[in-house]
């Protein structure tokens, strides 16, 4: 009978064993049955949308009140463009989902569409980094600035 077997460990169908032996060998618990976290369910953190166009080409974020017929204030891009547009899509015919009569050739310039709508992005309105502290301010490092610096500080970590 000990050749038949498959797997030939120690315990693997020993028959003095029951079926429920292992359910004997274990206390049971009094009481009602506490649950995980006794706390509570941990609520998500709700952070606030920020809505906002951004230009195309430096993606810098501009202003709620923007006139669109003007130009980024940074880098001088024309805001009333293709390529600002929400409608705009390189795969589609005359790269635009209106259906427009004729092709805009330059799609970074400005035209004269009456189709255009700003493209706005949305994104998580985060609480902004803590800027880096220099050394001597209650004790923190400065952050570091290039490889060296950062062995620097790895090194004096495990220093006696």
């Amino acid at each position: 009978m000990d050749g038949d077997r498959k797997y030939r460990q120690q315990g693997y169908q020993d028959s003095d064993r029951g079926p429920d032996s292992y359910r004997q060998d274990r206390p049971k618990q009094n009481g009602p049955k506490l649950p995980l976290d006794v706390t509570g369910p941990k609520l998500p953190r709700l952070v606030q949308n920020l809505v906002a166009a951004r230009c195309f080409n430096c993606g810098v974020t501009l202003a709620p009140d923007t006139n669109f017929k003007g130009t980024c204030p940074r880098c001088g891009s024309a805001l009333h463009c293709c390529k600002q547009c929400v409608n705009f899509d390189s795969s589609t015919r005359f790269q635009c989902l209106k259906p427009i009569p004729v092709r805009i050739a330059v799609k970074d310039q400005t035209n004269s569409c009456e189709l255009f709508s700003p493209r706005v992005t949305v994104a998580r309105d985060v609480l902004p980094a803590a800027p880096a502290v220099k050394a001597g301010d209650n004790g923190s490092v400065a952050a570091p600035r290039n490889a060296n610096d950062a062995r620097a500080a790895f090194d004096n970590l495990f220093k006696k």
